[in-house]
């Protein structure tokens, strides 16, 4: 999501040729490499994967009564997905007013609650004087992106998005705004993948859009607390990340009546295909377990009254995509019978704030709230000092708040109890391979979909009485890897096998270590090393920063770029069993450092090893390879022993300390003394 306003990239170009700058400038910037074949790979696989996913977005409904059937699930698995499943519990809100602005048509109570302990929302509560008695309809209204600061202190983006809520209160509304936990008065992070490298949130089943879901639907609770307001006709609205949130919100909470989300959803095409998702930091977004296009989390708003809104030449909401959505939306709304209940209004203009988008979304509330349609009298303007608006005072922000780090607390994380018995193993054993199914790998290919490894030699050398041979095999689709063997002779003649997953810099290195070495020209042992996904010949050729994006767009696919590398070591595995040289031969997994981790969860699906061995693993997810949602349920040292009572696991390179767990486990329930070494 941006944070500042640009120029747009072509008027910016024209204006430094204007002035004489440009071509100096290409003369001096090298051009960029010609992708590479992990460039050509990735680009194929992200277009084939977002197909498969976007083909039929109402499969299987087609009835009124099968969309009314499918709704409790979904709306489970969206919880699921933005890390609310369960709901946190409806703590007391402890809603505070700090102070109060006057204005001659209306007031402003600037007021803070806590959606959770600790967990403070900043907010801005405008309501008209001219109301009498009765109880108004509602609006809340959530920001986007706004950097309102002076001197380094944050007045929130609600400063930034006043004039929304003063119109509302000059037209009859009483409007509560809400700070987003990034740029608001207590300032989180919004920006984890994005450019801050945490991508364990992912394994943490974290996105900061459960959070700015969360608190709405916290605020939707507020403003039904409130003697001034009609709980019956609440609304919801915000442009950008605010749209965004209105989509999650209103798509969980059923008491936004009416909603009008402005430039705050695309669909998946535009994200991973067209790359848009480099313009989003992670609030856009779930953690896409259930494989949902978006159009599946808009029509969770049907039968209630929706205005998608949106400008022609937005390019982080481009308008194919958005009306891709609208015709998928669309269609629930015609089975529901409710054709007249869903608007899409497109304006001309790149992604901002305009009244051009204002005045609809007003006739929409005045339509469905009030049942009125009377012209708009005035301007939305903006009419106070941002400082004005700040709800604590400066320098006083309470000493128990948790939302400038609420990611590190928000989704509560396993902490899983030693087992008692053999019993109580089994039993938490089947949960965990049943969460890493249904949750944590929910995004690897079935069976039927994966085809034949097709292993096929594409090298070979010899060298001081060692044979080297190269490989390929099909992963997945169009996801062709490499192997790396090393053997005393030809390929397949030594007893034991050993499949050994490398990272960057172990495959570069090249060669054996010395025990290794020692083993392949002893005749022991034959070696196939393996470059996972985006290692070494497949490994991208763009920068850092745009390889992090190429990274970012697993999730929206249900898996992430780890996650998929253990299916590679698994189906490398299948590779070697089906091929006739090998076939028959005790094989064992090995990795280093985060691919060891890799290797380990791919020996949990792969029947019959020899053993597994860990070169250097980080002893947990946070620091290591990040999955979907992993740490809910377990994290390594738990792996550690799944795998060690299947076959034997030894770490090495490894701080005893950090593997208790698995220790303490293996001695609890008796197992032989060579399962964990």
């Amino acid at each position: 999501m941006r944070r500042r306003r640009t120029l747009p990239p072509r008027v910016l170009a024209l204006t430094l040729g204007l002035a004489g700058v440009t071509l100096a400038a290409r003369a001096a910037t090298p051009p960029p490499p010609p992708p590479g074949p992990g460039d050509q790979m990735f680009a194929e696989y992200f277009r084939t994967e977002t197909a498969r996913l976007t083909r039929d977005p109402l499969a299987g409904i087609d009835s009124a009564a099968a969309w009314r059937a499918r709704v409790p699930a979904a709306r489970a698995e969206l919880q699921e997905m933005l890390g609310l499943l369960p709901f946190p519990e409806r703590t007391p809100l402890h809603a505070t007013v700090t102070g109060r602005l006057e204005h001659p048509e209306f007031t402003v109570e600037k007021l803070h609650f806590q959606s959770l302990p600790g967990l403070y929302v900043t907010a801005n509560f405008y309501l008209p004087r001219a109301r009498g008695d009765r109880r108004l309809p509602a609006i809340l209204y959530v920001c986007g992106h706004a950097v309102v600061k002076e001197g380094g202190v944050s007045f929130g983006n609600k400063a930034g998005y006043q004039h929304h809520g003063a119109w509302f209160a000059r037209h009859g509304y009483a409007c509560l705004l809400i700070d987003t936990i990034q740029l608001g008065e207590l300032e989180g992070v919004h920006h984890g993948t994005h450019r801050l490298g945490l991508h364990a949130w992912n394994a943490r089943g974290y996105t900061p859009a459960g959070v700015e879901a969360w608190n709405g639907i916290r605020a939707l609770d507020y403003l039904q607390s409130r003697p001034e307001v009609d709980p019956e006709r609440l609304g919801m609205t915000g442009r950008s990340g605010g749209g965004a949130y209105t989509w999650y919100t209103a798509a969980l909470d059923e008491r936004v009546r009416a909603a009008v989300p402005v430039a705050g959803i695309t669909d998946l095409h535009n994200h991973v295909v067209d790359g848009v998702i480099k313009g989003h930091c992670d609030c856009m977004f779930t953690l896409n377990s259930a494989r949902w296009d978006f159009a599946a989390v808009a029509a969770l708003v049907a039968p209630r009254p929706l205005l998608i809104a949106n400008t022609d030449k937005d390019p982080i909401f481009p308008l194919d995509g958005v009306q891709r959505l609208h015709r998928a939306v669309a269609g629930v709304y015609r089975l529901l019978g409710a054709a007249d209940r869903l608007g899409l209004l497109i304006t001309e203009g790149p992604h901002k704030d305009t009244q051009d988008l204002q005045v609809p979304a007003f006739r929409w509330f005045n339509r469905f709230l009030k049942g009125e349609d009377p012209p708009i009298r005035v301007a939305a303007e903006k009419l106070f000092a941002p400082r004005d608006l700040r709800v604590f005072p400066v320098g006083g922000h309470p000493a128990d708040e948790r939302t400038t780090k609420i990611h590190d607390s928000f989704v509560p994380l396993a902490a899983p109890a030693l087992p008692a018995d053999a019993a109580a193993w089994a039993r938490q054993r089947d949960a965990w391979r049943d969460a890493l199914r249904t949750r944590v790998f929910a995004g690897w290919p079935a069976a039927a979909e994966a085809g034949a490894p097709d292993l096929r030699p594409t090298g070979r050398r010899e060298a001081a009485g060692r044979v080297e041979t190269s490989w390929e095999f099909t992963s997945q689709g169009v996801i062709r890897l490499p192997l790396r063997g090393y053997s005393r002779g030809q390929p397949g003649t030594a007893p034991r096998l050993l499949l050994q997953a490398l990272d960057e810099a172990a495959w570069a290195a090249g060669g054996l270590t010395p025990e290794l070495a020692a083993a392949v020209d002893r005749g022991e042992l034959e070696v196939l090393q393996l470059a996972p996904r985006g290692i070494g010949p497949t490994a991208p050729t763009a920068p850092a920063a745009e390889q992090n994006q190429l990274r970012r767009r697993h999730p929206l696919l249900g898996q992430t770029l780890e996650g998929m590398r253990v299916w590679d070591i698994r189906r490398a595995a299948e590779a070697l069993r089906a091929a006739p040289a090998f076939a028959g031969k005790p094989l064992a997994l090995a990795g280093v450092r985060d691919q060891a981790v890799n290797a380990l969860y791919a020996s949990l699906h792969v029947d019959g090893l020899a053993g597994v061995e860990l070169e250097a693993p980080p002893a947990s997810h946070l620091r290591g390879p990040d999955y979907l949602h992993v740490l809910r349920f377990l994290d390594v040292p738990q792996a550690v022993a799944l795998a060690a009572e299947r076959q034997p696991v030894r770490l090495r390179g490894a701080n005893p300390d950090d593997w208790s767990w698995p220790a303490r486990t293996a001695a609890q329930l008796g197992w032989p003394a060579d399962r964990l070494r």
